[in-house]
């Protein structure tokens, strides 16, 4: 049994240079498929052609938040538009809140009210399209749960998991998976393994965000799908099971997550 990377960003410009090579050593390697995931209507298509190359690498199409402000021109209509042409597409994602201040300046009022009505939006979307949500979520965990609430749950998974173990309870009973990756392996990552713990292997799925939040012993490098392997070996010394345990139960999660049977 090899390793679904269920979070990745192939397409984006870090990987110009070795993209291939990368993709296909880990799918000849340690790996057995990826979900290239987009996180606006122009990375969402580059996902797209991405997937189209290789026929155990899939996309999410969808608009991070951060990236939301395009949708008020452009509307959902692209997004649309590529999952009704593209059986490649298996989730609508990555969308959700993000509330971190960045150095771009201050999460107002209005900038926060303009990522909960593409969030509710994209969700809709998702809901019509019968997709799994790939949701992204920092410093928002209360109004995640409210709006998720009120659109009723579509199935999904929360992405970089970085909340209590409390609230990773909540999600879990409400029928998420948890995504964890690097962050598991960092010294400050009491959250995280509490979380982890918390649910158990029966609701969580492997990721790495790449190129960002490469594992312990790599932090700080480029991250690619390989480093996956430090990922599962911690998981396993966290839960107490073998390492084969985890690939084999997070692969099944995988494909019960992204609606995948004949992989």
């Amino acid at each position: 049994m090899k390793i679904f990377e269920t979070h990745a960003h192939y397409d984006d410009e870090a990987f110009d240079a070795d993209r291939y090579d990368l993709i296909e050593g880990f799918l000849n390697g340690v790996g057995k498929a990826i979900m290239n995931v987009g996180s606006s209507i122009a990375t969402s298509r580059s996902s797209v052609a991405l997937a189209k190359k290789y026929d155990n690498v899939y996309a999410a199409v969808g608009v991070h938040p951060d990236e939301v402000g395009e949708l008020e021109k452009e509307g959902l209509a692209p997004i649309r538009e590529l999952i009704c042409k593209e059986p490649c597409i298996k989730a609508v994602g990555e969308i959700g809140l993000d509330y971190y201040e960045h150095e771009e300046g201050e999460r107002t009022t209005e900038v926060k009210e303009l990522q909960k009505k593409w969030f509710r939006e994209q969700l809709l979307l998702a809901k019509e399209v019968d997709l799994p949500i790939i949701v992204h979520s920092r410093d928002a965990a209360e109004d995640t749960w409210n709006i998720l609430s009120e659109c009723g749950f579509p199935r999904g998974v929360i992405h970089c998991y970085s909340y209590s173990s409390e609230m990773a309870e909540r999600f879990v009973k409400a029928g998420y998976y948890l995504g964890f990756g690097g962050a598991i392996t960092f010294k400050n990552a009491k959250k995280n393994v509490k979380s982890l713990k918390t649910v158990g292997l029966d609701h969580i799925v492997l990721e790495t965000d790449c190129p960002y939040m490469a594992p312990v012993p790599l932090r700080g490098t480029r991250n690619n799908s390989e480093n996956l392997v430090f990922v599962v070996k911690k998981a396993a010394e966290i839960l107490e099971v073998s390492e084969e345990e985890i690939v084999k139960k997070t692969f099944s999660n995988a494909l019960d997550l992204y609606g995948i049977k004949d992989l």
